[in-house]
């Protein structure tokens, strides 16, 4: 496509400004071929028309689209032209404050004239590892490249920083060297890295100065040389100066100041070492105030004093060193206040006792006469004679300052080579990285000789900057495999061969300093006749004879002629120097003269042309001596042009890059752009010939696969191959028809300028297009919806009208009806309530009717009954008066006639009864009679009862109707008394009434005036009670404000007090963790250095134990991992030792002996520790010795009896503590045995145990007399062994100790007699506890039988009712049920019962086993008669029970055997899938255990100690293997957790089992150990963090940053010549589910380990910040990845490490409160950014941002494709204003190395110890289980 057809309507372009430079417009036609005019509208609406050339007919250059504006590097402009780089330059400086920029291979650095947080060691730790084309352009990325390629091409590397003066050159350049030093390190313990940084304070100090264009100028340019071993960590350095500008040490312009170490000395002169050199205020002395301006804001010279003298001492200048650099320079302050006075035209002279001059003299130690003669006097000599010539004031001014000057540059060079000295390597360089630091081309008002060099430099750095640009571009095409075609480019030759070729200006320059009478003006003539109009680029000014043009490839630049012979013969008189050397006692003066050919040049090197690779310092060559004087004579241009020779040569063996700096404006404004004076300078210094060699070829270069992602709008489903390649190829033809605009390479599409752009307007077009469809469908989409409302709402509106009006004709009816139905009822309610009215009546009188009727009925009735009962009553009163008598009348006469037959009968019985027979006769018929007689009585008796019930009864009714009528009677007889005196009453009351009347009548009379009273109170009392009410309210009203306010003041003091306690909570919280955290780092930097005291120490013994000198050794900067474990490989790494050892000892002989002084004194400190914790030991040791050395003095029988006594009481001591022991536990078993079968007091194993307690206490009892008489015998003999003591003295303490031996003997009889009561008390209480126990467990037993017998008596009614199938299916499973418990718990019992028999055997046999040694002990002392005499019983021999108490026992030979087993060759993997978690810690403490059982102190300090130092070997050896970090680290908590679980305590003991209490630590408490376990475990789980941060680190932001985890919505933009990571996944690259692995394998291995849970929680928590982190970090540092759709990523990837969370159940470790920061960027940029509601909600969100990452996220969003928006300047203004009181840490970056402070909380383990089996995979076999 021609470039012509891209000027269509709307198209912008640039047209050139006075003011702007380049101003912006926007075309309002389209351009046809052959226009003249351009129809233009500017920016700020105003149109033009712009003229075309008519000769060149170009056309204004096109604006590249908003997507590019901000690129980080200039070559992804679509267009690259200067207006182009111009403006995105100035985009990325003002509106994002972003300083670099990349033009291809320079970064261009942008002074910002304000201090940045982008430089700290968060950045440099950031930047480190990184491809360069990854982060945003930096400093530290230049330096990083060169790094990377310096170890990765073995190829040396140089930085050329250039610039004008304060476009910031130096800082650069300090700035690379600090990134240099923080990411190699040093390869010793010299701080090499700190001393380059070291030496920059003091090169600023002597050779920096303040000018009218920067505070900190540097007026020398320097070439420093960092030299690498082989593990590329730093070694040395060299330094290298070019062209110091001495003509300011005695001339300043205005506004200028001299070099700061004049200025720092007269800051520090009240200093009492600075009192000798006699200084003042810098506006005091000539050299110092001329510039008028003395003082820099912001700068404190008496602390940068400070710091000068702290690098000097850094850099090993010795104090007497630096008090004669201050003298030197004080005497250069004073020598410049020295005056002259004139005798004459010809000769001056200076005042006699002139106080400069004396000073100056004191100072260097030279006599005044002599000094003060040569100053006003100069040495000629001819070829016959010398003669003394005196000189004018003048010619003296003159020769004071050249002194002046030549004083300061050999003391700068001495410096210079003693800061060369201090960073001298030690042992051999591999290779160097040098940084140039170099002033840029310059051009004044006034331009001299140092201005001439200065762009001879610069001309001779340009031309190797264009080959090398040439060269690069050549490369890429050639490895392409692309056409390449010759790109014309500047070529600086001529001027360079016109500067320094032969019958160059140099060359005449210096052949005119050799002329006696050569002049500036004669040298100008030979440059006019010599080069006028024979060479294009010299010119002659038109209005001067004493200058001339040159044409760089800058500018033209206009020199003066004046002073060029004298600067480059730089002459000094030699008599002033011989006074100078003369001085003896100032040593340091003459050895700045001594050897002047090599102060006069001090960077002059090797004279071979090529440098090598691996370089030492650059040392001058030693002249030979015939040279010394010819070697003087050299001019200073011959000598630059030698020392720029060489620099060229150096660069040319390096690998080249490049930092332009640019100084945005004049006046310092900080983030302030002058477009005129940036294109001057980016003209200059090469940035647009890069852009224009750029811009010939092919600058616009993609891959296949980033064209295809970024154009596959473009593409129809049909291209689409396989091959990405061919469709790439496919697509290209179709859209660019003219081949030659573009090129297909092996990997990439290379473009011809402005390709891109229109590709861009394509896809845009194509974008819109499909924008517009897809508007016009969504808006059909919306009216269309639309209309279906307002239908729908239409016909609704219709249905409710019809519906009102059908309501409305319904209600009509309704009422009509309503009507009808209301006349009928009300017609009918009249009908019937006429009817109810006239019924009522009628019912009313025949109610009436019949009432009367019926009473009259009632009362004839009433009166029929009463006659009917009177004469119901008299009758029968009648009838019962009858039948009486005639009742009484006929017993009567029954009585009479039973009377006479009785009397008959009573005869013929009487006649009867005297005859037997008739008496038999009768008695049988009279037992009828009795028997029936006594019938007839019974029936008889029951007659008379009923007739007396009968009785009864009536007289019952007739005394209650007596009652009645008698109640009656008295009834009307109390009221015939009641109508009297109710009469009698009424009387009475009628004379009250008259009485009542009258009382009224007063009483009315009163009331009426009581009244009136009343109601005149009642007025008074209402407005009193108004009035009170007022108050009252008012008084409620004040009571309720002030309750409120005290309420309200309650409120506000508590919620202040609980504000108060949260933040000190909280602060306490913080001060806690920051405490732990110090402590962890503390413990972090001492394992570090113990490790490199343990490296060291290897490192010494490797040097000690090489048996010849021509043998080779290690290198000592080879890996200390890889030297101490890789034991296998020591032999044969021994061959390819370097040579090191055969350098002379001389050299190392400085470092050595530091090294060996370190390394004694940590061997002292070590020693001090041990020493520390044996100091008991020792002491027993030390009394030892000297009782052994007193004994051997003595006689020998008397040391043997001793020797002897003494084992005799060691043995008897030892023993009697294993009884003690045997005894308490003895004790423990009775009392605390359960079963009272066992116990009872004639139970055979209570016999026997108590026949064993017996012996025991006797022997216990015969051992302690023993015993006291062992020691009392003891003292008395060391009593004796005193020299002072006699024998008297120590008989008598030895009865002394007798009678305290019968006391304690008493005491402690008494003592064991309390004990006996107390054990046959606890005994008997114990018996009864269990008969008591027995009988409540006979009646609990009582109580559950009866409860079982009640359920079976239920669950037999239950299957009663169930059917016969269900009924014995039950009853089965009942009965199993039933079986099964009983089962159960006759198993407990069995197992109990074990168990107490198993103990008590156990018991039985310890104690057997202790009274069998005894008896043997015994025996031993008893005669062998006595022996045989005795007779032998017989023993019974038990069967071995197997009860184990939880201990393992070892040798102590064998305990480095179990170190090394269950240590340091044990394979974690194993152990964690095969055995139980944790089984090396349970291992070690139950081996800990049994030394702890047998009492052994010595064993578990040396058990302990080796376990740990193992575990440091272990970890030391394998420490980057994340299986065995995570395995000891889980083991050594374990361990830990073991310790405080069976120490003892009672906090740790509650959790235990009472088997576990009993298998508790008895004799030694371990809290020390505990804690250095502690300490162990805290830096076994920082090794852990580091070790997850190195396995994370590479994937984090490939998986969380670059990789597309959702396809297709981050768009691929244009990228510059350092390519960026793809974001489209390759196999090598790591995406989001390679992290999500990665994670699930630590969270295994973890789990698999056996790791605590809330450790595992600490851990996730510390990899989830460290994703974070390193996330945040990078996206602040990449404005590629500031996109929306990029925000939309993160907020993806994050959620998907959330799930991970919950999945694992760790949502409660905190580890999603670290991701906090990342979230909020996401959503930062995401959200809005345009309105004041937006930022407050941003303000508002982002809380967990400081407010520095929240304006660089806003600085750095880019929009991805045009129809996204910038963020505007006034929007982050915005937020700053609102964030502006926010209380937040300046810094930039998230700290990735922060490792939160861990706990490790109490875990205790329910695994029984006895339980534990030892696998015999671990190779244990010589450890048993006790």
């Amino acid at each position: 496509m021609a470039a012509s057809e891209l000027y269509t309507k709307y198209a912008r372009v640039w047209i050139p400004d006075p003011e702007e430079v380049w101003k912006s417009a926007e075309l309002l036609k389209d351009y046809k071929p052959g226009d003249k005019v351009l129809q233009l509208r500017l920016e700020e609406g105003k149109d033009l028309e712009y003229c075309l050339d008519q000769k060149t007919k170009e056309l204004p250059p096109l604006r590249n689209p908003d997507i590019l504006v901000g690129e980080n590097d200039l070559t992804a402009l679509s267009y690259l032209h200067e207006p182009a780089v111009l403006h995105n330059l100035k985009v990325r400086f003002i509106d994002s404050k972003l300083i670099y920029t990349y033009c291809g291979i320079v970064l261009v650095a942008i002074n910002p004239y304000e201090q940045l947080p982008i430089y700290g060691e968060d950045i440099i730790n950031a930047y480190s590892g990184q491809n360069m084309g990854d982060m945003d352009p930096h400093i530290f990325a230049v330096a990083e490249e060169a790094y990377k390629q310096m170890a990765r091409d073995e190829r040396n590397q140089s930085i050329i920083v250039s610039g004008e003066s304060g476009a910031g050159k130096t800082v650069s350049a300090k700035y690379a060297m600090r990134y240099f030093a923080t990411v190699s390190g040093s390869a010793s313990e010299a701080n090499v890295e700190e001393k380059v940084l070291a030496s920059n304070p003091i090169m600023e100090s002597i050779g920096n100065a303040k000018t009218t264009r920067n505070d900190n100028s540097s007026r020398f340019g320097k070439y420093i040389e960092i030299g690498f071993d082989k593990r590329y960590r730093i070694i040395g350095a060299n330094m290298r100066t070019y062209l110091l500008e001495k003509s300011r040490v005695v001339f300043q312009a205005e506004e200028e100041r001299n070099y700061h170490i004049f200025y720092q000395l007269c800051a520090s002169a009240a200093l009492p070492e600075f009192k000798t050199l006699r200084l003042g205020n810098a506006n005091y002395f000539h050299y110092t105030k001329q510039g008028g301006s003395p003082v820099i804001d912001g700068v404190d010279d008496a602390k940068e004093m400070v710091n000068t003298r702290q690098a000097c001492t850094l850099l090993g200048i010795s104090d007497s060193y630096q008090m004669g650099i201050y003298q030197i320079l004080a005497g250069i302050l004073h020598l410049g206040n020295v005056e002259f006075a004139s005798r004459d035209s010809d000769s001056c002279i200076i005042p006699p006792k002139h106080e400069p001059l004396t000073i100056f003299c004191d100072l260097m130690g030279v006599e005044y006469e002599e000094m003060a003669h040569w100053l006003c006097h100069r040495k000629l000599a001819t070829a016959t004679e010398t003669y003394i010539k005196p000189i004018s004031k003048l010619h003296a001014i003159n020769a004071r300052d050249a002194l002046a000057k030549h004083i300061y540059a050999n003391l700068f060079n001495w410096i210079v080579d003693h800061v060369n000295k201090a960073l001298h390597a030690t042992v051999k360089q591999h290779s160097f990285i040098g940084v140039l630091d170099i002033y840029g081309f310059e051009t004044f008002e006034i331009n001299s000789f140092e201005q001439f060099c200065i762009n001879y430099a610069n001309e001779k750095l340009q031309q190797q900057f264009n080959m090398h640009v040439f060269k690069l571009e050549q490369e890429e095409y050639m490895k392409e495999q692309i056409p390449w075609t010759l790109i014309d480019f500047y070529d600086n030759q001529p001027c360079i061969n016109l500067i320094e070729a032969k019958m160059g200006i140099l060359d005449l320059l210096d052949e005119e300093c050799k002329m006696p009478k050569g002049s500036d003006d004669t040298w100008a003539q030979k440059l006019y006749n010599t080069h006028l109009n024979k060479c294009a680029l010299f010119e002659k000014p038109r209005l001067s004879n004493k200058a001339f043009i040159i044409k760089h490839f800058a500018d033209k630049v206009e020199y003066q002629c004046e002073g060029f012979l004298e600067k480059n013969k730089d002459t000094v008189y030699e008599e002033q120097i011989k006074v100078l050397k003369s001085s003896k006692k100032f040593k340091l003066l003459p050895e700045l003269f001594q050897d002047e050919e090599k102060a006069i040049s001090p960077t002059s090197a090797t004279p071979s042309g090529r440098v090598p690779l691996s370089r030492t310092a650059v040392k001058p060559a030693k002249a030979r001596p015939g040279q010394a004087s010819k070697e003087h004579k050299k001019t200073v241009g011959h000598q630059f042009r030698n020392s720029l020779h060489l620099l060229m040569e150096t660069l040319n063996a390096t690998t080249p890059h490049y930092v332009r700096c640019i100084k945005p404006n004049d006046f310092k404004f900080p983030f302030t752009f002058d477009e005129k004076r940036a294109v001057q300078q980016l003209r200059a210094c090469g940035v647009l010939e890069t852009i224009r060699i750029s811009a010939a070829g092919f600058p616009s270069r993609w891959t296949y696969q980033e064209f295809f992602s970024r154009y596959r709008v473009l593409m129809k489903q049909r291209d689409v191959l396989g091959d990405r390649k061919q469709t790439c190829k496919n697509v290209l033809e179709k859209l660019i028809l003219d081949k030659d605009k573009y090129q297909f390479g092996k990997t990439k599409i290379f473009f011809r300028a402005g390709q891109v752009a229109y590709l861009e307007k394509i896809r845009a077009d194509k974008l819109r297009a499909a924008c517009i469809r897809i508007q016009k469908t969504i808006r059909g989409w919306l009216m269309r919806k639309k209309y279906v409302r307002m239908r729908k709402a239409a016909i609704t509106i219709q249905r409710y009208v019809r519906g009102y009006q059908a309501r409305c004709y319904a209600n009509f009816l309704r009422r009509t009806r309503a009507a009808i139905t209301i006349q009928k009822f009300q017609r009918m309610y009249v009908v019937h309530k006429r009817y109810q009215c006239m019924r009522a009546a009628t019912i009313a009188l025949q109610a009436l009717l019949r009432g009367y009727m019926a009473r009259n009925k009632y009362q004839m009735m009433l009166r029929e009954h009463k006659s009917i009962i009177i004469q119901k009553h008299v009758r029968g009163w009648l009838a019962r008066v009858h039948y009486h008598r005639t009742l009484k009348a006929i017993v009567y006469l029954q009585c009479c006639y039973r009377r006479m037959m009785a009397k008959r009968e009573l005869k013929k019985l009487k006649i009867e009864a005297r005859s037997v027979e008739r008496y038999k006769k009768l008695h049988i018929g009279l037992e009828n009679k009795i028997m029936q007689l006594q019938r007839k009585i019974d029936e008889q008796n029951k007659e008379y009862k009923s007739l007396m019930e009968k009785l009864s009864n009536l007289e019952i009714t007739y005394s209650t109707e007596t009652e009645k009528l008698r109640s009656d009677v008295e009834r009307l007889r109390m009221s015939e008394e009641e109508a009297k005196n109710a009469a009698n009453r009424v009387l009475s009351l009628q004379e009250e009434i008259a009485k009542l009347r009258k009382e009224l009548h007063q009483t009315q009379s009163e009331k009426k005036t009581i009244e009136e009273w009343a109601d005149k109170y009642k007025h008074e009392t209402e407005q009193l009670v108004s009035e009170l009410k007022e108050q009252n309210t008012l008084l409620k009203t004040e009571k309720e404000e002030l309750n409120r306010r005290i309420h309200d003041q309650a409120r506000e003091i508590t919620e202040t007090m609980e504000k108060k306690l949260v933040e000190e909570t909280k602060q306490l919280e913080l001060d806690l963790n920051d405490e732990r955290l110090r402590y962890q780092n503390l413990l972090n930097e001492f394992s570090r250095l113990e490790e490199r005291y343990d490296d060291l120490k290897d490192e010494m013994n490797l040097m000690v134990s090489i048996p010849k000198p021509g043998h080779k050794r290690t290198d000592s900067t080879h890996s200390s991992n890889e030297s101490e474990y890789t034991f296998s490989s020591e032999i044969t790494e021994a061959e390819d030792l370097p040579v090191r050892m055969e350098e002379p000892s001389e050299k190392k002989a400085p470092l050595d002996m530091s090294l060996f002084l370190k390394l004694q004194k940590r061997v002292t400190e070590l020693e001090q520790e041990k020493q520390s914790l044996q100091d008991e030991l020792d002491r027993k040791e030390e009394q030892a010795l000297r009782a052994k050395a007193k004994e051997e003095e003595r006689p020998p029988m008397r040391g043997a009896e001793l020797e002897y006594e003494s084992l005799k009481r060691q043995e008897l001591e030892s023993e009697n503590k294993k009884l003690k022991n045997e005894l308490n536990e003895l004790q423990k078993a009775l009392t605390e045995t359960r079963s009272p079968e066992v116990t009872a007091p004639g139970a055979p194993a209570y016999r026997v145990l108590l026949d064993q307690l017996t012996s025991v206490s006797e022997e216990l009892e015969v051992r302690k007399e023993e015993v006291l008489i062992l020691r009392s015998q003891l003292v008395s003999q060391k009593e004796a062994i005193q020299p002072k003591n006699t024998m008297t003295d120590s008989t008598i303490l030895l009865e002394d100790v007798q009678k305290m031996k019968d006391k304690g003997e008493i005491a402690q009889a008494y003592i064991g007699l309390k004990e006996t009561n107390r054990l046959l008390e606890s005994q008997l209480q114990s018996q009864k506890k269990s008969h008591e126990n027995e009988l409540e467990s006979l009646r609990g037993e009582i109580q559950s039988l009866k409860e079982e017998n009640n359920r079976q008596q239920q669950l037999l009614a239950q299957n009663l009712q169930l059917p016969p199938e269900a009924r014995i299916e039950a009853s089965l499973q009942h009965e199993i049920t039933r079986l099964t418990n009983e089962n159960l718990d006759l198993m407990e019992q069995l197992e109990k019962q074990d168990k107490t028999v198993r103990k008590l055997k156990k018991q039985l046999k310890v104690f057997a086993k202790k009274i069998g040694e005894l008896e043997v002990g015994q025996m031993e002392n008893i005669s062998p008669g006595q022996i045989i005499d005795e007779p032998i019983r017989p023993v019974n021999i038990p069967r071995k029970e197997k009860d184990f108490q939880g201990m393992l026992e070892y040798k102590k030979e064998d305990e480095q055997k179990l170190v090394k087993n269950l240590i340091l060759e044990l394979k974690p993997r194993g152990v964690a899938v095969n055995l139980i978690p944790g089984l090396p810690a349970y291992i070690l403490f139950m081996c800990v255990r049994h030394a702890d059982y047998l009492n052994d102190d010595q064993k578990v300090r040396s058990l302990l100690t080796s376990t740990i130092n193992g575990i440091k070997k272990v970890l030391k050896k394998r420490g980057d293997d994340f299986e065995t970090v995570s395995f000891w680290l889980s083991n050594t908590c374990r361990f830990l957790h073991c310790l405080k679980q069976y120490s003892g305590e009672e906090g740790f003991m509650k959790h235990n089992t009472p088997r576990q209490n009993e298998h508790c630590l008895t004799n030694f408490d371990l809290a020390e150990y505990r804690q250095v376990l502690s300490d162990l475990a805290i830096q076994i789980y920082q090794q852990l963090v580091r070790v997850l941060e190195n396995i994370l680190q590479p994937m984090i932001v490939s998986g969380m940053l670059e990789h597309e985890t959702i396809q297709g919505v981050s768009g691929v933009k244009p990228t510059g010549l350092r390519k960026r990571t793809s974001s489209i996944a390759d196999e090598g690259t790591y995406t989001l589910d390679s992290i999500i692995r990665q994670l699930n394998s630590f969270h295994s291995v973890m789990c698999q380990h056996g790791m605590d849970p809330e450790l595992i929680k600490q851990v996730v928590k510390q990899m989830f910040y460290i994703i974070g982190a390193i996330t945040l970090n990078n996206l602040l540092l990449r404005k590629d990845m500031c996109s929306w759709s990029k925000g939309m990523q993160i907020r993806y990837n994050v959620s998907q490490l959330e799930e991970w969370l919950r999945d694992k159940n760790l949502m409660n470790s905190g580890a999603k409160e670290t991701l906090e920061p990342l979230i909020q960027a996401a959503q930062l940029l995401q959200v809005k950014k345009k309105t004041d509601e937006d930022a407050e909600a941003i303000c508002s969100m982002c809380n967990a941002l400081t407010t520095a990452q929240i304006v660089k996220v806003l600085n750095l969003y880019t929009p991805v494709n045009e129809f996204e928006e910038r963020v505007l300047v006034s929007f982050i203004r915005t937020i700053q204003m609102r964030l502006r009181d926010r209380k937040d840490s300046p810094q930039l970056l998230m700290d990735a190395k922060h490792i939160f402070p861990v706990t490790f909380p109490f875990n205790p383990s329910s695994l029984a110890l006895e339980t534990i089996q030892i696998p015999a995979s671990l190779g244990l076999g010589f450890i048993s289980r006790v």
